[in-house]
């Protein structure tokens, strides 16, 4: 279940369990699934138990993925039960550190602004701006709700438009455009009773809806599903019948390229790739109470890792590395025929 569906729908609370003990299950997962619980929780409204799970991520001895983004949330979080101080400590502590993943810095730049700190929330979002995206040719996907938020506070601050500003401009989809979106008086249209003002309201109300469905929608890709050599041999020693699914690794690296550029081009959107393990994908097998040489099951064994959070986006942004592994950048390896 989604911890954005509405609490009229949902038992958060039992999400929150069913999730605790999935990560039990899967401890490679738990930092995913655990943050998911934790989601749960403060959408209940028991944010001391979320912050229960935020610290119980953070003094694991298992290194986290992403630190930062968990320290951001608990913060986030403290601040909103009353732990002000304490959520400034940790917001100030995230910003010193510069993470080079924009979901921290949109996390506590948004925590700021939710709390009427506007101008430290200006700063954090202009910091993150200047971290990431200088000397970046084309900013990333996951970037753009930085530049967005930093163009509402600086919108409600009143400050004139700089380049930065200007880039999110271009960025923005949406028929309505951002300044539109973020004007501060948008507040007065809600108690018109001038029609014509109502109905603006609506179309912008629309589009902003449209855009958080498309940003909602990337946790959950479509993923294709991808063996390393090592484990590929692996499994079919084990399971010699998945032969035939598998001739080669080589040919089995081709065939999720193609198969992604197909889907491309039938113009599926948020494609990904996830990466199996042996014993993993016998974990599943047994949950599911089947072989692991039933060629059959690979579908939803994918399919569970990208709700995992396993998935990794494709194809790479520019300059990444390809994501068959082998070191090389993706244009110089199976992006080199694009």
């Amino acid at each position: 279940m989604r911890p954005d569906t509405s609490a009229e729908y949902v038992d958060h609370n039992a999400e929150a369990a069913r999730l605790e003990r999935t990560a039990g299950l899967y401890p490679e997962d738990a930092e995913h699934l655990l943050l998911q619980a934790a989601a749960h929780l403060e959408l209940a409204d028991d944010r001391p138990r979320a912050t229960a799970f935020y610290d119980r991520l953070l003094s694991s001895a298992t290194p986290l993925e992403n630190p930062f983004l968990v320290r951001a949330l608990k913060a986030a979080n403290l601040w909103e039960y009353g732990h002000e101080a304490e959520a400034k400590a940790i917001i100030e502590g995230v910003r010193a550190a510069s993470p080079r993943d924009p979901a921290p810095w949109v996390i506590v730049a948004e925590s700021l602004e939710s709390h009427d700190e506007l101008e430290a929330a200006q700063q954090t979002f202009t910091e993150a701006a200047t971290h990431l995206l200088t000397d970046v040719p084309e900013p990333p996907y996951a970037t753009h709700p930085v530049l967005f938020g930093r163009h509402r506070v600086r919108r409600m601050l009143g400050l004139p438009h700089d380049n930065w500003d200007s880039l999110a401009d271009t960025l923005h989809s949406s028929p309505v455009s951002l300044d539109e979106l973020h004007d501060p008086k948008r507040v007065w249209s809600l108690g018109s009773d001038n029609p014509a003002e109502l109905e603006a309201e609506i179309s912008r109300l629309r589009a902003e809806l449209g855009t958080y469905r498309e940003a909602l929608s990337r946790p959950f890709p479509v993923a294709v599903l991808h063996w390393p050599a090592s484990e590929l041999t692996e499994l079919l020693t084990a399971y010699p019948s998945l032969t035939e699914e598998y001739p080669s690794h080589e040919e089995h690296l081709a065939t999720i390229e193609g198969s992604l550029r197909e889907l491309a081009a039938s113009g599926t959107p948020n494609l990904g790739i996830v990466t199996g393990t042996v014993p993993s994908y016998e974990a599943f097998a047994a949950s599911e109470g089947a072989s692991p040489g039933d060629a059959s099951l690979l579908p939803q064994y994918a399919t569970t890792l990208a709700a995992r959070g396993r998935a990794v986006a494709w194809p790479p942004e520019r300059g990444a590395a390809c994501w068959c592994g082998s070191g090389s950048t993706y244009a110089q390896c199976h992006g080199s025929n694009e």
